[in-house]
């Protein structure tokens, strides 16, 4: 059984709302800029608020989340087959990332993949 999305579903369901959506997101960090308002914007200590807001603002103009509908509806017809049980899936619990340590070994600097572990 396959799941398509009708056109209407498709334009005004997705397409519409995710260009609402980035405008009003692509507004907020041009509000943010002419305002002074750009603390929000840094992840490192190092980081220039004012430079990141700026970077940010005119990346997002760039951005688009509005998906082709044949992607969303094969993304549907994921879901329904994991539903099913037809897909093979892999939980990602603490056995996972336990296992995924086992594997990984000594990759990184400090030989752990925990970087807060005291050496």
């Amino acid at each position: 059984m396959s799941r398509k999305l009708n056109w209407f579903q498709y334009y005004i369901g997705h397409c519409l709302q995710t260009g609402w959506r980035e405008m009003w997101n692509n507004f907020k960090m041009w509000r943010d800029l002419i305002s002074g308002n750009y603390e929000g914007y840094t992840l490192l200590p190092d980081d220039d608020p004012y430079e990141e807001c700026y970077n940010w603002f005119w990346t997002s103009i760039n951005l688009d989340e509005t998906y082709p509908k044949e992607f969303l509806e094969y993304l549907m017809e994921m879901c329904d087959r994991i539903d099913r049980g037809e897909e093979k899936v892999y939980p990602l619990d603490e056995d996972f990332f336990d296992e995924l340590k086992d594997l990984v070994g000594d990759t990184s600097e400090t030989g752990t993949l925990d970087s807060t572990e005291d050496s």
